[in-house]
């Protein structure tokens, strides 16, 4: 009986050690970060350089919003003037193009600046307004 109850005591610390050393294992990859920050100039121990996205050029305005712009642009949305409607676009298309883009830029009324597209180009946001104002005539 002696010998079993050692057996036993040897199973129990040995079964412990392992439950122990796993629930660690998961502990730490659960809490481990999931990334790192480099900073230019000084680069990460591990990390390889990024290559940047090749661009191929500026998008077309009609690209443009149909990814960024026809959210508000083709409902309605906050009071936008709907592409494709003379009646909404008349007034706006009156100020000239130079307006319009400028408001598309900066921003106007409910319109955010850049309509939230933050990676338009200038010339990417004029080219999606002239899109609209060309729908719209």
């Amino acid at each position: 009986m002696k010998n079993g109850l050692k057996l036993l005591a040897m199973f129990l610390m040995v079964g412990t050690s392992f439950v122990q050393a796993s629930s660690d294992a998961a502990i730490e990859e659960r809490i481990k970060p999931v990334g790192e920050v480099c900073v230019q100039g000084d680069p990460c121990a591990d990390a390889a350089p990024v290559a940047a996205a090749a661009s191929s050029g500026p998008r077309s305005g009609e690209e443009v919003y149909n990814t960024k712009c026809a959210a508000c642009h083709s409902t309605g949305a906050a009071g936008a003037p709907v592409s494709g409607n003379a009646a909404q676009w008349a007034p706006r298309i009156e100020q000239g193009l130079e307006t319009l883009v400028s408001h598309a830029i900066n921003g106007f009324n409910a319109m955010p600046a850049r309509g939230t597209c933050m990676d338009c180009s200038d010339e990417e946001v004029g080219a999606a307004v002239e899109f609209m104002v060309d729908a719209s005539k």
